[in-house]
């Protein structure tokens, strides 16, 4: 689940005329303090669950995954594509569980009978527009319940917890570290025929933070982490980070759509917070398994 404190690094925009009385607040066209205390109470809800009941942090992580794919498949829907949300949805309860409990074996398992299941699920529908609409659904499953499982990986073993939070954080600073450096320094775009808003400067500023949160928390979370394991992690995650955003950006492109929902005030829908989350897990599951292999 995302927990950004402002808006992402895709809304970066040149600094704003300081005479205005809301320029400071309405920077990226949101309504700053108002994202920062959604963000902050997000944080807080993944903090206390996953150092109490980490059961219910899954909960909650699937209860807005669910609500994502919801956005999803409206959004697909809106060109007429179909994704059949029952069979998505049941398999990423199924996938988190699987992952969580069996490990990678289970997350694998579960992620291919949940294809399966929706392959065979749209067949009745007929043969015209099957591999379109096929072809979203193995996206939407990968995209959202595949991913959702490689943060149950994460959270499984005895320092789940920590791996979680490092995770989580890595990730949340590329968004904050990226907007401001993007909203007050930002000049040369990236991407513009994708993400018009996206600088240099912001990218620059992402990994900056970025490496420093990896080089403070690895260490300090994780026994026998060491600085230099953390900054390579922060390094990844800048990455990864951004790629997932520029891939929402792609998909609401291509959509005809600004924002995938509207639930979280100033930060726009589910999906719009998930997305650097989604593309970051397996890069973070993956790092950190080779650097401090996880006790179960």
């Amino acid at each position: 689940m995302a927990l950004e404190s402002g808006p992402a690094p895709d809304e970066e925009v040149p600094p704003a005329d300081e005479t205005r009385p809301d320029a400071v607040t309405k920077r990226g066209g949101r309504n700053l303090p108002v994202a920062i205390g959604v963000g902050a109470g997000l944080g807080a809800l993944v903090l206390v669950t996953v150092y109490t009941v980490e059961q219910i942090f899954l909960a909650v992580m699937v209860l807005f995954l669910g609500i994502g794919l919801q956005e999803l498949t409206r959004g697909f829907a809106a060109r007429d594509i179909r994704v059949p949300l029952a069979p998505v949805g049941a398999g990423l309860v199924a996938t988190v569980v699987c992952a969580y409990l069996l490990g990678p074996a289970g997350l694998v398992g579960a992620f291919a009978l949940t294809v399966l299941v929706a392959l065979v699920w749209r067949m009745p529908a007929g043969a015209e527009g099957y591999v379109r609409d096929s072809t979203a659904t193995v996206f939407a499953v990968t995209y959202i319940a595949f991913m959702a499982g490689v943060v149950a990986l994460l959270l499984a073993p005895a320092d789940g917890a920590d791996r979680i939070v490092i995770f989580i954080a890595v990730t949340v600073f590329s968004d904050i570290g990226g907007f401001f450096a993007g909203a007050f320094l930002g000049r040369h775009k990236m991407a513009p025929t994708i993400s018009p808003k996206k600088t240099w400067e912001g990218f620059a500023g992402s990994a900056f933070s970025c490496m420093l949160v990896g080089a403070i928390l690895v260490p300090w979370l994780l026994d026998g982490g060491e600085v230099w394991q953390g900054v390579i992690v922060g390094a990844a995650v800048v990455c990864s980070a951004t790629l997932g955003d520029l891939i929402e950006s792609m998909l609401k492109r291509d959509l005809g759509i600004k924002d995938m929902g509207t639930l979280l005030p100033e930060h726009g829908g589910v999906m719009d917070r998930l997305d650097s989350l989604l593309a970051t897990a397996p890069v973070v599951w993956l790092l950190l398994e080779l650097f401090v292999p996880a006790v179960s």
